[in-house]
């Protein structure tokens, strides 16, 4: 059989052309009025997912 994509993981994460696994950041939803403008810029753009986490993730996204 084929192997399905898990289709929330896909949603949240994204595979990089070199094969890495990329992430958006938390905390840039909700309740920003009271953040400071500096931290909600670090906040924004994405992060590559930590390598302890990334085995599962490769399960769950084949492609």
């Amino acid at each position: 059989m084929k192997m399905k994509t898990h289709k929330g993981a896909s949603k949240r994460f994204a595979k990089t052309g070199s094969g890495k696994i990329v992430r958006r950041k938390a905390g840039k939803r909700h309740l920003l009025s009271h953040k400071r403008h500096d931290h909600k810029r670090r906040l924004s753009g994405t992060a590559v997912v930590d390598a302890t986490v990334t085995a599962m993730l490769n399960k769950l996204l084949p492609r």
